[in-house]
Formats: structure tokens, C-alpha cells, sequence
């Protein structure tokens, strides 16, 4: 799955108008909040662990419209808490975004 880091840039201006200093204060809040929820997932010991930082995760992803992060967020859901590839490829469309 493509992951379009322009699309959550986009969203951004839109919302926001032609704030280049808001959108690139609520771009770092996006990756901050999505990165920590990602880190939650990594680290969580026990099946609640996992659906709290998983449904974050969504939510975060949702509220800025990043609609390949929320079905990422949907499979951590469907899937097995601490699956290791879904894990890795949350990570990797992070990473995507980070290097924007």
C-alpha cells in the first residue's frame, strides 16, 4: 500500500489556509501523537495495551485524514496484539511521512 505524505499536507492547507507555520506545527503534532501511539504498540505487554494505542492511533490518523494509516490501525485492530508486521508496517508509513 502507497502511502501519499502530500495528501496529509494538502489536508493541512486546506484546513488551515496558507499558514505555512500552522501546518507545519500540526504536521509535527500529527507524526508526535501517531509516532507515540506506534512506540505504544511496540511496547504494550497485554491485548488492552495493544487496542488502546491501536484506536489512537485510528483516531489520530482519522483526524487528519491519512486514510492508509487507518487501515493500518484497522488490521492492529482485526489482527493479533503485538503482530510484528503489521508493527513494521505502521513503521514504514511513518517513516514515509517523516521524510517528507
Amino acid at each position: 500500500m502507497a502511502y501519499d505524505p502530500g495528501a496529509l499536507h494538502a489536508a493541512l492547507a486546506a484546513a488551515v489556509g496558507g499558514d505555512g507555520e500552522l501546518v507545519s506545527e500540526l504536521r509535527a503534532a500529527f507524526l508526535e501523537s501517531a509516532l507515540r501511539q506506534h512506540d505504544l504498540m511496540g511496547r504494550s505487554r497485554c491485548d488492552a495495551n495493544w487496542v488502546v494505542a491501536a484506536s489512537r492511533l485510528k483516531s489520530v490518523a482519522a483526524s487528519f485524514n491519512v486514510a492508509g494509516l487507518v487501515t493500518l490501525a484497522d488490521d492492529a485492530l482485526a489482527g493479533a496484539p503485538g503482530d510484528p508486521v503489521i508493527l513494521r508496517k505502521i513503521g514504514q508509513a511513518l517513516a514515509t511521512f517523516e521524510a517528507e
